[in-house]
């Protein structure tokens, strides 16, 4: 199971600064966008990572669209060099044709869903699914354990349908729930304040060594 650090912060000095800390430890770094209407608050303006072009050459760019209509995002996406691009669909109203826009640029891409949204109408051609652990948004919460039938629920629509995409778990992932959504088939786990809250070094070795 891959680890990858999450960023979600209204100020880009915040994000740089987390940025900076992560990018040598890790291939990929996902950026959180909220644009206050889907979710509250606002995170920085997207465009702001290009002044961060020259640092970050080595690093994947994962990009999380909690947005209405992530679609008007996708060239905004782009601009700042994004390798795989997440909307999530609770104000989406086309998924095909979001995930068509996306791989037409030649990228990743995933649709998100909410903790309590319900998983269903998957295009065949997204590259994974993104399950909340808890409601999206810069207000922390614990991790909601109705999660699991969902993972449980996604592994078996995949057998069943032959689709292969990855299923990652974002919001509320710790130390201890990481090692339980290894057991369960996770392929990434999206982790935040596990990795930057204390020595982030030592965290993100620490939860890769449970990922393992």
């Amino acid at each position: 199971m891959q680890i990858i650090p999450t960023i979600l912060e209204k100020d880009f000095c915040l994000a740089e600064s987390k940025i900076k800390f992560i990018k040598d430890l890790t291939r990929w770094i996902q950026i959180d966008v909220i644009d206050g209407f889907l979710s509250e608050g606002k995170s920085f303006e997207l465009e702001l990572l290009n002044k961060m072009e020259g640092e970050i050459l080595n690093n994947l760019i994962d990009i999380h669209l909690m947005v209405k209509e992530p679609i008007k995002w996708i060239e905004k996406c782009n601009f700042v060099g994004a390798s795989r691009i997440i909307g999530q669909v609770e104000m989406m109203n086309d998924r095909q044709k979001f995930v068509d826009e996306v791989k037409t640029m030649g990228l990743e891409v995933g649709l998100a869903f909410d903790v309590k949204t319900e998983i269903n109408n998957l295009p065949k051609e997204i590259d994974l699914v993104l399950i909340m652990g808890r409601k999206m948004g810069f207000e922390s919460a614990k991790f909601e354990n109705i999660v699991y039938e969902k993972i449980k629920k996604l592994i078996e629509f995949k057998k069943q349908n032959n689709i292969d995409f990855k299923i990652g778990v974002d919001g509320g992932v710790d130390a201890e729930i990481i090692k339980r959504l290894k057991i369960v088939g996770v392929d990434i786990a999206y982790c935040g304040g596990a990795i930057f809250n204390g020595n982030v070094s030592n965290n993100f070795e620490k939860l890769s060594s449970l990922s393992s």
